[in-house]
C-alpha cells in the first residue's frame, strides 16, 4: 500500500489548472497549424493567423489562451494500492482548483447555486471523476471547460432501430446547429453506448485523448474520420467566417449499452480545447 498525502494532490491540482489555461497540449497546436495550412478560405487563413498568433502571446505574456477559463473538470485515475492521507480527497482537488485560480489569475465563472447565481470567486467545487484502476499511481487530469462550447453539447436517446448513417447525421446537425457559437474550429467529443449519463462522461472524456490518437477499433476510427469530413463540409469555418476547416478532430469513446439503447452524445469543444495532467 502506497501513501499519498493529499497535500501533493492538491498541489498538482493547482498547478495544472494554471497549465492547462496558459499552454495548448502539444498536439493540438500542431493540429491548428496544420488545418491553417489546408484552409482554403483567405478570410479563414487571416482568422488562423489570429489564432496562431493569440496561442503564442499567451504563452509570451504568460495569460490564459481564452478569457473563459472553464468550469475545473477533473478526472483521477486512482491506483487500488494507494492510501490517501493528511485529509479529504475531493476537499483536496477543491483547494487546488481556488488556488490555481485565484494565485494563477484566471478567471472565476462558477456559481454555487443554478438559479441563485451567486458567483464563488475561486471557481470551485470542481466536477470531479474519480476511476479506481490497478497499481499505486494516480494520473490527474484537469480540463477547463468554457461554456460558449458547452452550451452547443447535446446527447440523443436513440434506439438500436438507428443506422450508422443517421448516427452520422445527428452529429454534424449538432455541429452545424452550434455555429459560431463554440469558437470554431472545433474539437467533438462522441459517446456511443453506456446509458443516460456515462454516454455524457464519455463524450467529455473523449475531449481529453490527443487529436492525433484515433479510436483503436477501425469500426469507430472510420467512424471519426467520416463524421471529421462532413463536418468540413458545412463551411462553417474558423470563428464562423467561413471556410473549409470547421473541426480540427472528432474522438470516439464508446461503451457496452443495455439491448433496448443506443446513447449518443456529442461534448463540442472551442479550438482551445485544454487538458493538462500529471501522474503520481
Amino acid at each position: 500500500m502506497r501513501e499519498i498525502n493529499v497535500a501533493e494532490i492538491e498541489k498538482a491540482v493547482r498547478e495544472l489548472c494554471i497549465e492547462a489555461n496558459l499552454y495548448l497540449p502539444d498536439d493540438l497546436e500542431k493540429c491548428i497549424e496544420c488545418s491553417a495550412q489546408k484552409e482554403r478560405s483567405p478570410v479563414g487563413k487571416n482568422v488562423f493567423d489570429d489564432i496562431i498568433r493569440n496561442i503564442s502571446v499567451a504563452k509570451e505574456e504568460v495569460i490564459p489562451i481564452c478569457q473563459d477559463c472553464g468550469m475545473a473538470v477533473v478526472f483521477m485515475e486512482i491506483g487500488q494500492d494507494v492510501h490517501f492521507v493528511g485529509g479529504d480527497l475531493k476537499d483536496s482537488v477543491n483547494k487546488g482548483v481556488a488556488q490555481g485560480y485565484t494565485e494563477g489569475r484566471l478567471r472565476c465563472s462558477v456559481v454555487g447555486d443554478p438559479l441563485e447565481r451567486v458567483n464563488t470567486n475561486n471557481n470551485t467545487p470542481a466536477v470531479i471523476h474519480l476511476d479506481v484502476c490497478t497499481g499505486d499511481k494516480v494520473k490527474i487530469t484537469v480540463a477547463p471547460k468554457g461554456f460558449g462550447s458547452e452550451n452547443m453539447s447535446q446527447l440523443k436517446m436513440m434506439t438500436p432501430s438507428v443506422t450508422v448513417d443517421e448516427i452520422v447525421d445527428w452529429v454534424v446537425g449538432v455541429c452545424a446547429q452550434a455555429g459560431s457559437n463554440p469558437c470554431p474550429p472545433i474539437v467533438i467529443g462522441v459517446g456511443i453506448g453506456g446509458d443516460f449519463e456515462q454516454c455524457a462522461y464519455l463524450a467529455k472524456k473523449a475531449l481529453c485523448r490527443s487529436v492525433s490518437v484515433r479510436n483503436p477499433k477501425p469500426l469507430y476510427r472510420d467512424l471519426e474520420e467520416r463524421i471529421l469530413g462532413q463536418i468540413n463540409k458545412l463551411g462553417i469555418g474558423p470563428q464562423g467566417f467561413g471556410g473549409t476547416q470547421t473541426c480540427l478532430a472528432v474522438n470516439i469513446e464508446q461503451a457496452p449499452t443495455h439491448i433496448a439503447g443506443l446513447p449518443v452524445s456529442v461534448n463540442v469543444g472551442c479550438h482551445v480545447t485544454r487538458h493538462a495532467q500529471r501522474i503520481i
